[in-house]
């Protein structure tokens, strides 16, 4: 649908690519001088003669690269219904220096209640209590205790939006919190109640939670691999709720599988959606989520309203410059 022609030069047109939830359709529908479009099918084909009147499009996972931006000679910025940005072209923006624009800290509380959830739920062996209380297992109940969070330690692999508000909740859930990350000083961890690391094959010997919230990228893929991963204790958990591919699947599974580690809890893998036949799949002492841990109704209402926010600050020329990913292009 759309609100009407893209008449007048001072209009402006917002391509709706995928899904946006009401509350950011009411934010645009009070602006009598934008129009805005959605598409539902972001295939080539469809997407690209869409694109020709375009001033802003959001998106969630279509890719948007040089091809893209070859079809939107009148893009003004690309916003991002979310955080990540792994599908879009930066490079391409910055030589029409078009801001990409992400919804900042929409989602982060989401995603640190769903690390915490799966910390919680990995400990408490949740899989295997449900299949006692549904098979007839009552019995075996006491067969392997479950583990507190209170009084044990935690590695947070990277303190920024997310990783931030995990350090808060370990903290309050008595744990003694560590962090590695080395884009954030010492006096600003100890502050947040928690210890600066800076080695992890030092660290992980010692921790018994592991929850990554770092970026992807060259530094952190593959880093919790076979190597690493032999670092931690047996009975220690770990939780990624970042990217697939920070963590060796194939490594991770003969750890689990072999008692090496007690369990893990995963949002996301290394090919989405994945294969059925994912071996991780047939582990009872992994909890899994389809890359979902920032996507409640909240945090899907949040992001809406801050993605139309953002395109609306460019449109106006006082652009929010917190949420713009490649800051070069302010300059």
């Amino acid at each position: 649908m759309s609100t009407g022609p893209n008449t007048g030069k001072n209009r402006k047109k917002v391509l709706i690519v995928g899904r946006m939830p009401q509350a950011g359709l009411d934010v645009l529908k009070k602006r009598d001088d934008v129009d805005y479009e959605i598409l539902t099918d972001d295939s080539v084909p469809s997407l690209h003669p869409k694109l020709k009147d375009a001033n802003a499009v959001t998106l969630g996972a279509t890719p948007f690269r040089q091809a893209e931006l070859d079809a939107a000679p009148g893009m003004m910025v690309v916003a991002r219904l979310g955080v990540g940005f792994d599908a879009v072209e930066i490079p391409a923006l910055n030589k029409r220096k078009i801001p990409l624009m992400t919804t900042g800290i929409a989602n982060s509380v989401s995603v640190a209640e769903h690390a915490m959830y799966m910390m919680l739920a990995a400990a408490r062996l949740v899989k295997k209590y449900d299949r006692f209380v549904r098979e007839n297992g009552w019995g075996q109940r006491l067969s392997d205790l479950p583990s507190d969070l209170s009084g044990k330690s935690v590695l947070v692999v990277g303190m920024g939006r997310i990783g931030s508000r995990t350090v808060k909740r370990c903290v309050a859930f008595e744990m003694d919190t560590y962090v590695l990350d080395p884009n954030i000083s010492e006096a600003d961890i100890k502050k947040a109640g928690a210890t600066k690391v800076t080695d992890l094959k030092a660290i992980l010997p010692k921790v018994d939670f592991v929850s990554i919230h770092c970026p992807k990228s060259p530094e952190t893929v593959n880093m919790f691999n076979a190597e690493t991963l032999a670092l931690m204790k047996p009975e220690a958990f770990l939780v990624n709720t970042a990217r697939g591919g920070i963590v060796n699947e194939e490594a991770l599974y003969t750890a689990l599988s072999a008692g090496k580690l007690r369990g893990a809890g995963l949002d996301v893998l290394d090919r989405e959606p994945p294969d059925p036949k994912n071996k991780l799949f047939t582990l009872e002492n992994v909890i899994l989520s389809p890359h979902m841990a920032g996507v409640t109704q909240e945090a899907s209402d949040r992001m809406a309203v801050t993605a139309i926010e953002n395109i609306l600050s460019v449109f106006d020329g006082r652009p929010n410059a917190a949420n713009i990913v490649n800051k070069e292009v302010l300059g």
